[in-house]
């Protein structure tokens, strides 16, 4: 029963999650109030985390991070599978009638329309991030700043925009450098 409901509720993430994997994230706020025993909310930028610095689509690693945490590989297999299963039958069905639709002015009104609805999804996703990452929950006014991590943020924002020997490194060096700087200072 896990299994089907692992499917349904990646399933249903995959359907409407449009603008790729940063729009999963409000899906998965939801998903973490409704199954607390899957994973917290709090649990989500360590998922964005790991899902950014590991090969692949980020949706599809979030999918499988959280269907892993759920049900081990069979889980993790099951989850990948419900959230990329409306984007091949999607696929499927605008190849079968791409031809009568490659003119259309109201296909093209349509995708023209989704543009913002994705830019929208994906900036709450980023500010939703943000904020479990820069502020302690339950905290008020100064104290409710996690200053360490305003701290490194500023600093990476200077090293990779205008300190000209860091600024052209690849990036994969900055994630590695804060995951070690986070264990050195128990971030």
């Amino acid at each position: 029963m896990t299994y089907l409901l692992l499917f349904y509720e990646f399933f249903k993430t995959g359907l409407f999650a449009v603008g790729g994997g940063m729009a999963t994230l409000p899906f998965l706020y939801d998903m973490s109030a409704r199954h607390p025993d899957w994973f917290s909310a709090s649990q989500i930028a360590d998922m964005v985390a790991v899902s950014e610095s590991t090969p692949g689509p980020i949706g599809v690693n979030m999918a499988t991070y959280v269907g892993f945490q759920v049900g081990s590989i069979p889980g993790a297999i099951v989850a990948t599978i419900g959230l990329v299963t409306p984007s091949i039958i999607v696929i499927l069905i605008i190849a079968a009638f791409l031809r009568s639709f490659r003119d259309s002015k109201l296909v093209n009104s349509v995708f023209y329309g989704l543009r913002p609805a994705s830019a929208a999804m994906v900036a709450a996703a980023g500010l939703s991030v943000a904020g479990v990452a820069l502020l302690h929950s339950g905290m008020t006014g100064l104290a409710a700043l996690n200053w360490k991590a305003l701290l490194l943020a500023a600093v990476l924002l200077v090293l990779t925009r205008w300190v000209k020997p860091t600024k052209g490194l690849h990036p994969i060096l900055f994630i590695l450098a804060s995951a070690v700087v986070g264990v050195v200072f128990s971030f």
